[in-house]
């Protein structure tokens, strides 16, 4: 057998093993689960109600599996909650948020859906055989802004009776770091989108060596949301200078805004992977 073909059939026989381990898993969805508690549920209006929930698809026959919680994008004023294809049955549990949008919500009543989301899923995971030290929060563009403010500013989560520490990792996809341009809008700027504004609705305002594991994972320069790679690359270097110990960022070459979310459902396992066994994956300075 000739080298290229052994190397074919090499890589398609752990093509196949991949495939088979993954069938070997059963996942159950469970769908449109309030993630804010009765009580506070009897004082909300009916778009709350109805907007306020998540989707959860975890594995029945894996104990103790990862969970990603996703926070989808659209701005702060569209969207509505999805879980990526490629970040299906993976081995690990996804839930897949929805939040009160903008200008029917303020930018705290955002964020305070995005902790209550938080907070249900590391209440009530370990219920369903997952293991709530494996909690990680992610999301793409507005998503990634939401999932860097609720695991980097400690307010949210601290008014639930929670730590952000509680999470094992944040993943950030083409998230906005500085202040978020629909946040900067609703609190009356008036500047250019594109000027940067590092305030308390900022994750770079939170920078610290004391947060969880960190991915940020960005398309291609070129073509990405302008100004989004520098930020989240300045968010690196601020968080590696503070002595933060387990950052990784990633530019996806050839990715647009929208494209990046396929690439980073490719990432997101590994980062999980490499968060449990305690290995950041090398960065290239």
């Amino acid at each position: 057998m000739n080298p290229s073909m052994k190397a074919l059939l090499c890589f398609s026989l752990a093509l196949f093993a991949i495939h088979a381990d993954l069938g070997a898993e059963e996942y159950r969805t469970e769908a449109a689960l309030s993630y804010y508690e009765s009580a506070r549920l009897e004082k909300a209006d009916a778009y709350q109600k109805e907007t306020c929930v998540l989707d959860l698809v975890y594995p029945t026959n894996k104990p103790g599996f990862a969970t990603v919680i996703w926070f989808h994008g659209g701005g702060l004023t569209g969207g509505e909650r999805e879980i990526p294809k490629l970040l299906q049955e993976k081995g690990i549990a996804t839930a897949a948020v929805g939040y009160r949008l903008s200008p029917k919500a303020t930018p705290d009543e955002i964020l305070q859906d995005a902790a209550a989301a938080t907070a249900w899923v590391l209440k009530n995971i370990e219920a369903r055989g997952g293991d709530p030290k494996k909690v990680f929060i992610a999301g793409h563009s507005a998503g990634g802004y939401l999932a860097a403010m609720i695991g980097m500013d400690p307010r949210w989560l601290a008014a639930l009776g929670l730590s952000n520490r509680q999470l094992a990792g944040i993943i950030p996809v083409s998230g906005q770091v500085s202040t978020h341009f629909q946040v900067k809008k609703v609190r009356g700027d008036t500047q250019p989108e594109l000027r940067p504004i590092i305030d308390e609705y900022a994750p770079l305002y939170y920078a610290s060596k004391d947060l969880p594991p960190i991915c940020l994972i960005l398309g291609d320069r070129r073509i990405e949301y302008k100004n989004r790679v520098e930020e989240n690359d300045l968010l690196a270097v601020s968080l590696r200078n503070l002595g933060h110990p387990f950052v990784e960022l990633y530019e996806m070459g050839g990715l647009d805004h929208g494209g990046v979310v396929n690439g980073a459902c490719l990432l997101i396992p590994g980062f999980i992977k490499r968060v449990e066994e305690n290995t950041p994956a090398r960065q290239v300075p």
